[in-house]
C-alpha cells in the first residue's frame, strides 16, 4: 500500500485518538525507517522508547522466530522458561527480589499501585491508602493512572476518577514531610518524561528514601520510560543510589513487543498472592524471549556507550547554537531539548519530521530517544537534518 492509501484507511477505521504526524512507516534497519515509497527517516524517537535494539536485529528476530514456532503463548497457571529466565536476570541485575511481568506501563503502574495499597491494608488496616505523587508526572492513561498523574489537564472527562492521590512539588522535600498519617507510598519518576524530560535531584531521592523507610511508607519508581537502558545504566535508580520497594518497567524491555512489569523487594515480594492480581498475557513467552535478546545486548560496556552517545548528542546540538534551542538535558539517550520563547515544539518537530529526522516532544520541549544502538553516522544524519532544518 502506498502510505496515502495507509492514512486514508486508517482514517476510516482507527479511532481518531492520536495527534499523527503525516508519515506512515513501512520498515527499518538499524536506526533508520522507511516510509512505503523509501523515503528515510533517522529515528530519535524509537516508538516512545520502545525499539532499543533498533529495526531487524539478528538475534532478536531470530528468538522471536525459534520461540513463537516452539510457544506462542500459554497461561499464567502454568510454567514457562522464558518468563523465568528473564525474572532471574531483572532480579539478579538490579536487586530486587521478585517480578510480575505484565503488557504495558498503565497496567504495570495499576500493579504498583495496588501492591502499595494492599501492602498497607495488611500491615495497618484501612485509613492508610494515599498516594503522593509528584506535579508534573505521568503515569499512565487508565483511569487510576491518569488520577496518580501529577498534572491537572489529565484529569477531566472520565469523572469519578479514582480517589487516593496527593500532590507535592519535585524535589521539596518538606512537602512530602508535612504528610499526614493516611499515607502509605511516594509514587515519582526519577526523570519525568512527558513532563519534559526532568531529572530529580539525587540528594532529593535518597532523602525521600530515607523517608519512606522510616514512615513505612513504599517508594515506588516509576521507570517505564527511564528503565531498561534509556539512561545508560539498566534502571536510573541505580544512578540515584536507591533500591525502590517497587519499580515498574515497560517500553524497551522486550525490543519491541509490548511487555511490561513491577520489580518488588524482599519486603514486598509476598504482598501480592495468587488471585490477588492478575493478566492474561503478562509474561508471553515469545515478549519475554525477546526480553533475553535485550538483556543480553545491554552489557556494562553497552551501557555506558549509551552514556557517550547520550553526551555526544547533547553537545552537538548545544554547539550548534540554532536560534530556536536551548540547553539540554537528561541522562544517556532520554534527552530534552529546551524550545525557545517564539517556537513552539510541536511546529519544530513538524519541521524535522517532514525533512526525514523522528524526533518527540515532551512537556514544552523536544525529547530524543534514539534507539539505544544507533550508530554515529546515524546521529551525524540526524545531526545534519537538524541544523539544516533548524538553522
Amino acid at each position: 500500500m502506498t502510505s496515502e492509501a495507509i492514512k486514508a484507511l486508517t482514517g476510516q477505521y482507527i479511532m481518531n485518538t492520536y495527534g499523527r504526524f503525516p508519515v506512515a512507516i513501512d520498515h527499518g534497519e538499524g536506526a533508520t525507517l522507511y516510509d512505503p515509497e523509501g523515503n528515510a527517516y533517522i529515528d530519535f524517537a524509537s516508538g516512545i522508547g520502545v525499539t532499543s535494539l533498533g529495526y531487524g536485529d539478528p538475534k532478536w528476530v531470530e528468538a522471536i522466530t525459534a520461540q513463537a514456532k516452539k510457544l506462542g503463548h500459554v497461561s499464567n497457571i502454568f510454567y514457562t522458561e522464558p518468563a523465568a529466565r528473564l525474572a532471574e536476570i531483572l532480579c539478579k541485575r538490579t536487586g530486587e527480589s521478585c517480578v510480575f511481568f505484565a503488557n504495558g506501563g498503565g497496567e504495570a503502574n495499576e500493579g504498583m499501585i495496588k501492591l502499595a495499597r494492599k501492602y498497607s491494608f495488611d500491615k495497618y488496616g484501612k485509613g492508610r491508602a494515599t498516594i503522593v505523587t509528584l506535579k508534573n508526572s505521568f503515569h499512565g492513561r487508565t483511569i487510576t493512572t491518569l488520577m496518580a498523574t501529577g498534572q491537572e489537564v489529565f484529569h477531566n472527562y472520565f469523572f469519578p476518577f479514582t480517589e487516593g492521590f496527593r500532590y507535592a512539588p519535585a524535589n521539596d522535600l518538606a512537602a512530602l514531610e508535612d504528610q499526614g498519617g493516611d499515607v502509605c507510598a511516594v509514587m515519582m519518576e526519577l526523570i519525568q518524561g512527558e513532563g519534559g524530560v526532568l531529572p530529580l535531584d539525587k540528594t532529593y531521592v535518597q532523602a525521600v528514601a530515607k523517608l519512606c523507610a522510616q514512615r513505612d511508607w513504599l517508594l515506588l519508581v516509576d521507570e517505564v520510560q527511564s528503565g531498561v537502558g534509556r539512561t545508560g545504566s539498566l534502571f536510573a535508580f541505580q544512578q540515584y543510589g536507591v533500591l525502590p520497594d517497587v519499580v515498574s518497567f515497560a517500553k524497551g524491555i522486550a525490543g519491541g513487543l509490548p511487555m511490561s512489569g513491577i520489580m518488588a523487594n524482599e519486603k514486598c515480594r509476598n504482598v501480592l498472592g495468587p488471585g490477588m492480581h492478575a493478566t492474561t498475557f503478562g509474561a508471553n513467552p515469545v515478549c519475554a524471549a525477546a526480553g533475553l535478546v535485550v538483556q543480553e545486548t545491554l552489557t556494562d560496556a553497552f551501557l555506558e556507550d549509551v552514556q557517550a552517545k547520550g553526551t555526544y548528542l547533547r553537545n552537538r546540538i548545544e554547539d550548534m547554537k540554532l536560534p530556536c534551542l536551548g540547553k539540554t538535558r537528561g541522562m544517556g539517550l532520554m534527552i530534552g531539548v529546551e524550545v525557545k520563547d517564539g517556537w513552539t515544539n510541536k511546529d519544530l518537530a513538524s519541521k524535522l519530521i517532514e525533512n526525514g529526522l523522528l524526533v518527540l516532544t515532551a512537556g514544552p520541549g523536544l525529547r530524543l530517544l534514539p534507539p539505544l544502538v544507533i550508530s554515529k553516522e546515524e546521529m551525524d544524519a540526524g545531526l545534519a537534518i537538524m541544523e539544516k532544518t533548524l538553522r
